[in-house]
């Protein structure tokens, strides 16, 4: 009954559907995938129709997913310790230690807390006749917990009424879950989160999710490793104790001197300040020994051996090819069966024996018999199809889905009240991974009648890290990236702004009056075909003095800052560049040059975010310095009278007074140089001079006190 009710009321969302995408692309709710060896980032496809859980049976899948978390983190801490389970012939021992999971690097080892598998990711699926299976579990780097957390902010927002009406468990506590672990197995020094960087497919998240548990975010050139403790390096060179990383990339990655010594994306000597218990790392490093997908099969096993109860949520029935009995059932129905192969994630690997013809089943049984630790075969589960709206037809359609339900481990396990429900965009294919273009919706878990909605994590304030530290946890990498931010928003900005007066002459007289423009941005002056010129100059992607290209710049550096900037200010950079995407798409031709104005709109707004933000003074002035720095420059070039150089001048001195004492990054001061260089012979020869004097304060250390006359610039003469 409450179900069919909170149905009827999330139909309300499909109305609402263009609205929460438009949310979705303005915040930069995306994931990255590689295709032909290059990285396309891309907007997962939300499907507003919600999965609804009624609360009696998800209370069932928290007792059984609590229960299947607590004893794979049991069997880790046995296997890497007394190996009890192997011992007693519950698991063979060729299935351990075969597993490309397992690492001898970590024998012995107990993580601080005692806890390995800090945030699982448990794939289910619900058969047609309402049973849940678990498919996988994900131990080592599990993803997708930010798209469902980050959508129903836009759907509450969206539609309130609708969640006035449905009693729905409130999902926001996930990164107070997900902090509460953190400081739980924290050693001594300051949160971070690990990411491999901008081009991973997950770094959405990683930036969202350090931006919501007060995390610092990090990359591995960050990071050092100094007799056996971790440390940040900020911009300045100094080092802070690091207690915990939530780490997101892959073991072999991890530590170069312990691991995979080609990897360029560890950080060299982490494994030893781990083993030495100076710092924690969640998920704990060998996990993969629990997820490989042979391992899964004695999951039930685990859970009598060490919890002394029967399993709660079911396996799908799996069958061992290494067992001689099972792999002959598997080459018998190898046309009815689901082959895995055990190295493969994100849906590859996974073969339908029904799929494939005579000479592919015969293949396929060759490496079986030749391989066969390298595979499971299972029952194909005819998992329920869910509605979703079609994208082209805007008609309910049936699709394939999984739910991945996320489980939190610190001082006690705890299932989160949502999860991430993929969809398969082909009718009848059941893989749903978004490495295969499947799409996702949220997880709707409903409150029992008389079942309080309160929750008692969601007012728990988390006093990040970055609150504290702001400037002290800024690395050389964010200074440079705050400056170029600043820069090259300030180039898309004043370069489209002076650039219509010209154009606007080109329509009155020729293309003749162009030139003076184009030779102040050292752009091309043959004009042979002008439209297709300024086609090139606004649009193209490919040339790097183009304004498209100026605004990718801009948001390659802002995506970078989430944590520090917030997700609120950055969606305005996101806007910025779509309005530019949008703007080439209807302008094959230099026509509708007017759609700009929004691209210079949205900058403005981006910039009085940053203004009228809490963010950290130091920060704004990071920032706004490059940002001053690249008018003078433009503005120089295209010969502006001193009464233009006076605003910009003024507001450069005045950010830079508010870094009293702090060291000045070598960007900033590199391009302060450049500049004074070039503006003699641009015929400013006393703006020079007064950007000499202005760097006098601004050189190794910022002196306020130097800079302090340059604010009365309206005194001084700057013409050329």
């Amino acid at each position: 009954m409450i179900e069919s009710k909170a149905q009827k009321m999330a139909s309300e969302l499909v109305d609402r559907r263009a609205a929460i995408n438009r949310e979705l692309s303005r915040n930069g709710v995306r994931f990255g995938i590689y295709k032909n060896g290059q990285y396309h980032d891309q907007l997962f496809p939300y499907d507003p129709v919600p999965r609804i859980i009624e609360s009696d049976e998800f209370d069932e899948l928290d007792r059984g997913l609590k229960q299947r978390v607590n004893a794979l983190n049991a069997y880790l801490k046995d296997i890497y310790s007394d190996k009890r389970i192997v011992h007693d012939g519950v698991i063979p021992e060729e299935y351990v230690y075969t597993s490309e999971g397992y690492f001898p690097q970590v024998n012995g080892v107990t993580p601080p807390g005692g806890v390995f598998a800090h945030i699982a990711g448990e794939d289910l699926v619900q058969g047609e006749d309402g049973r849940w299976w678990v498919l996988e579990d994900n131990l080592r780097i599990p993803s997708g917990a930010s798209y469902p957390l980050f959508v129903r902010d836009i759907e509450r927002r969206i539609s309130p009424r609708l969640f006035r009406d449905v009693r729905v468990r409130d999902n926001r506590a996930y990164p107070t879950m997900l902090r509460r672990s953190m400081d739980f197995v924290s050693t001594e020094g300051i949160a971070v989160v690990l990411t491999p960087g901008r081009f991973n497919s997950a770094f959405f998240e990683h930036a969202y999710l350090a931006e919501k548990t007060g995390a610092v975010l990090a990359f591995p050139e960050d990071l050092e490793v100094e007799n056996n403790e971790l440390y940040f390096i900020d911009y300045s060179g100094r080092k802070h104790r690091v207690g915990v990383v939530y780490r997101r990339l892959s073991d072999e990655y991890l530590d170069p001197f312990a691991f995979n010594a080609d990897s360029v994306i560890g950080v060299p000597g982490l494994l030893g300040a781990y083993r030495a218990g100076n710092v924690a790392i969640m998920n704990a490093p060998g996990n993969g020994a629990a997820d490989d997908k042979a391992i899964y099969y004695f999951v039930p096993a685990m859970i009598q051996y060490y919890l002394h109860e029967d399993p709660i949520l079911h396996n799908a029935p799996t069958y061992m090819p290494m067992f001689n009995e099972d792999r002959k059932t598997v080459l018998d129905r190898l046309g009815e069966l689901v082959i895995k192969d055990v190295a493969e994630a994100g849906g590859y690997g996974v073969v339908f024996g029904s799929s494939l013809d005579a000479r592919q089943r015969e293949e396929l049984a060759d490496k079986i018999k030749a391989e066969p630790r390298r595979f499971i075969a299972q029952e194909v589960i005819q998992f329920r199809d869910i509605n979703v709206v079609d994208p082209n037809t805007g008609r309910m359609e049936p699709r394939k889905a999984d739910l991945r339900a996320f489980v939190v481990t610190g001082p006690d396990t705890h299932v989160w009240y949502s999860g991430l429900t993929r969809y398969s965009s082909i009718p009848g294919q059941m893989i749903v991974n978004s490495s295969q273009g499947g799409g996702f919706k949220d997880t709707w878990v409903l409150a029992g009648e008389g079942e309080s909605l309160k929750n008692d994590w969601a007012n728990e304030r988390i006093i990040a890290d970055s609150e504290r530290h702001s400037l002290a946890l800024l690395t050389a990498s964010k200074a440079d990236n705050l400056y170029w931010l600043g820069r090259y928003t300030e180039r898309v900005f004043t370069t489209l702004t002076r650039f219509f007066p010209f154009y606007d002459q080109v329509m009155d007289t020729d293309v003749d009056a162009f030139r003076p423009f184009a030779r102040a941005l050292d752009l091309p002056e043959d004009f042979e075909d002008f439209d297709a010129f300024i086609h090139t100059f606004l649009y193209d992607k490919s040339n790097p003095n183009s304004v498209r290209s100026a605004m990718d710049c801009a948001f390659n550096n802002a995506v970078i800052l989430r944590p520090e900037l917030t997700s609120r200010v950055l969606q305005y950079v996101e806007m910025a560049l779509s309005s530019i995407a949008d703007a080439t798409a209807l302008s094959s031709d230099a026509e509708d040059i007017y759609a700009q104005r929004d691209v210079n709109d949205d900058l403005l707004a981006f910039w009085g975010a940053i203004e009228n933000s809490t963010i950290d003074q130091t920060l704004k002035a990071f920032l706004f310095i490059g940002k001053y720095l690249e008018r003078l420059d433009l503005y120089t070039r295209l010969s502006v009278s001193s009464a233009e150089l006076k605003a910009p001048i003024r507001k450069l001195v005045n950010y830079a007074m508010t870094l009293d004492g702090l060291p000045v990054p070598e960007c900033f001061a590199s391009g302060l140089r450049w500049l004074i260089g070039q503006l003699p012979q641009r015929g400013y020869a006393e703006l020079a001079e007064t950007l000499k004097k202005f760097q006098e304060g601004f050189s190794d250390r910022v002196t306020a006190e130097t800079l302090r006359p340059l604010t009365e610039v309206n005194t001084m003469n700057l013409a050329r």
